[in-house]
């Protein structure tokens, strides 16, 4: 029995100012041709599908395309919910999709959505968990003790009656760790040391009764605390702090004693994402300039700011993404306190101060003005000041 473990597409997304439609059908169709290289038998698909609530109509024709496409190629599917999608729209029509052998869960309702996968002699059971939160769980299950997302999962698969002498995988979406430190961070969620994308960490222990755990919520691809516990990352590169992992998905061998393989297949993307750092002449000089097609994050050494430097950037990269800067003004910036410079000072001070040490002149009243709206806008200046 082969599964390919994904997780983590937001469909949908873009990078910076630029569209990723391309980029992803592009990654879609690589997905496809890894289930056709390989005999895949199924797809565990584990959250984060789409990458708004509420996903835009190119978004959904990505998604059923895939879906179609596997359906047409008789591959098994089961996908979940991520923390990004909405569970009602994810849902829309999974009791038809079902003829399919297309299988989503969207939200506990009080046990585990479960099926049996049969291929020749090998049998696996399914279990989804897609994302839940503590409050969720406790209206199901009233009498367990559940005071954080770790206490609601487990509370969720002690519930369950799961036959240790079968196959069991599990499909979930959530920020696990392993014993002595969580996973490698990577993507767009907010980081913290006890939760990621607002996600509270849970132990992957809690896992020990299933052969294979297929997780989504964490862009870079790893194991955690065992190797059948794994992470699939995302299979593009969706921020600057993706851009030195190495993109692949998962697929997980099973045989009939229940022994699990797991192979990393790389996928490369229609264009890769890098991060290139130095001198704005040097940079753009011709014999530095490779794969100009790339995504690009691009720091400048310089001490005195470009004019116009993403314009001209992007003349010869025109997937520039970002520039910013790294010289003396700016490391010089992320050494003050910040506390002691803001103390007793009104905004415009702290703006004007800042104006100077990064452009060497003073700030215009006009600009000054265009400070004041967005730090209204933002909540952090009031009409009294």
């Amino acid at each position: 029995m082969k599964l390919m473990h994904v997780g983590d597409l937001h469909l949908g997304r873009s990078l910076g100012d630029f569209d990723l439609k391309d980029d992803q059908e592009y990654m879609l169709n690589r997905l496809l041709e890894i289930v056709d290289d390989h005999s895949v038998d199924a797809v565990l698909i584990a959250g984060d599908v789409y990458d708004k609530a509420i996903p835009s109509e190119v978004a959904t024709r990505m998604l059923d395309y895939f879906l179609s496409s596997l359906a047409e190629r008789n591959v098994y599917t089961y996908m979940i919910s991520g923390n990004h999608d909405s569970d009602e729209r994810l849902n829309y029509g999974s009791n038809l999709f079902e003829t399919n052998h297309i299988f989503i869960s969207t939200k506990y309702d009080g046990s585990l959505y479960k099926k049996t996968l049969k291929t020749g002699k090998e049998e696996a059971d399914i279990y989804l968990l897609p994302f839940v939160k503590a409050s969720q769980v406790r209206h199901f299950l009233p009498e367990a003790k559940i005071e954080s997302y770790d206490d609601a999962v487990r509370a969720i698969l002690e519930n369950e009656k799961i036959d240790d002498s079968r196959c069991n995988i599990l499909v979930a979406h959530q920020f696990v760790t392993g014993k002595s430190e969580g996973p490698e961070l990577g993507g767009s969620e907010c980081l913290g040391t006890q939760s990621v994308g607002l996600v509270e960490k849970i132990g992957y222990d809690c896992f020990d009764d299933f052969d294979y755990v297929a997780l989504g919520h964490i862009h870079s691809p790893q194991q955690v605390g065992r190797k059948e516990v794994r992470y699939s990352g995302s299979p593009l590169k969706y921020s600057l702090s993706e851009v030195n992992n190495e993109k692949s998905v998962s697929l997980i061998t099973i045989d009939a004693k229940k022994k699990v393989d797991v192979e990393l297949v790389p996928i490369k993307p229609m264009r890769n994402l890098r991060h290139i750092k130095g001198k704005f002449k040097d940079l753009l000089a011709k014999s530095n300039v490779t794969a100009p097609e790339d995504f690009i994050y691009a720091t400048l050494t310089d001490e005195e700011i470009i004019n116009d430097a993403m314009g001209i950037f992007q003349q010869t990269y025109p997937y520039t993404v970002k520039i910013d800067y790294d010289n003396s003004h700016t490391r010089e910036i992320e050494q003050v306190d910040i506390s002691k410079i803001a103390e007793n000072r009104s905004f415009e001070d702290l703006i004007s101060d800042f104006y100077r040490q990064m452009y060497s002149c003073e700030i215009s009243e006009e600009e000054m003005d265009i400070m004041r709206t967005v730090a209204r806008e933002a909540g952090v200046l009031y009409e009294a000041e």
